[in-house]
């Protein structure tokens, strides 16, 4: 293993994506679980792994994604509220496979001494590559400490690209003509939309995507981008901003929102929220 001192600095280099819904009835249950075990023993005691966080979906945040009509073999969440319960995961850039080495074992292990927990369905859990992120301020919250400020929301927005339109591209549409206003004042108030990341699936080979569980929907195809939007505010009180972005994606031409999701983040060591997923 290189020592991480060689490296040139902290770097994201992907993330595992989780979204995940406990049975009706074991939400305490799943959320005491997943916080007080799983998250680390499954995640953050990994190699390479510096960084996750735990995010949360309520009824009224469930209410507010779309589109509600995405085609069944684009389809991220199915139906379009499956997943309560989002997790996000940092992994050293450089060092993905030492990490993937390890999770893939040890979740097998976990689940082999009765540490997994069966009342849970999920909707789309997938690794992802960044390609960087894009910021309100130039000096603002760097990418790879994201998971760790504390944030009012986050954002997922899974598109696919159209035609010949490379991941390139669409990262290069958005800062030339979304993120300026995405990221613009509004009457002297500072956008709430603090900072982007941009994400593309790792499509597993052969067994490289085994599971001790299903894992909901696949990663899509080779045309399937994602943005991650991190807020200062909740998202229900910035959606506003999040709809104009999904009309200006679909109206460039070079690709097709599938699914905007927002989450508010959980609060540890507590049961809040459990009741207010249905």
């Amino acid at each position: 293993m290189e020592p991480c001192g060689d490296d040139p600095e902290v770097r994201v280099g992907s993330m595992l994506y989780t979204l995940v819904d406990p049975s009706v009835g074991h939400e305490v249950a799943y959320n005491r679980w997943y916080e007080r075990d799983h998250f680390y023993s499954g995640c953050m005691i990994g190699p390479w792994l510096f960084a996750g966080r735990r995010w949360v979906a309520t009824r009224p945040l469930k209410d507010l994604r779309f589109p509600t009509d995405a085609p069944a073999d684009a389809a991220v969440a199915a139906p379009v509220d499956a997943g309560s319960y989002l997790a996000t995961y940092f992994i050293h850039a450089g060092h993905e496979a030492e990490h993937w080495a390890w999770a893939n074992p040890q979740v097998f292990e976990l689940y082999e001494h009765g540490r997994g927990f069966a009342e849970r369905h999920h909707a789309h859990t997938a690794l992802y590559f960044t390609s960087g992120s894009s910021h309100r301020d130039p000096d603002g919250v760097p990418a790879h400490v994201a998971l760790d400020h504390p944030y009012a929301g986050l954002v997922s927005i899974h598109v696919d690209r159209e035609a010949d339109t490379s991941h390139r591209d669409l990262v290069e549409w958005f800062d030339s003509a979304a993120a300026p206003v995405l990221f613009a004042e509004d009457d002297g108030a500072t956008s709430p939309v603090d900072q982007v990341q941009h994400w593309r699936p790792i499509i597993p080979e052969g067994d490289a995507g085994k599971a001790p569980m299903d894992l909901g929907t696949g990663p899509g195809t080779r045309a399937r981008s994602m943005l991650l939007a991190f807020t200062t505010e909740p998202p229900d009180a910035c959606w506003e901003r999040i709809v104009d972005l999904a009309a200006r994606i679909d109206e460039s031409g070079l690709a097709t929102v599938r699914l905007a999701a927002p989450f508010i983040p959980t609060i540890p060591g507590t049961d809040t929220y459990t009741d207010q997923l249905w």
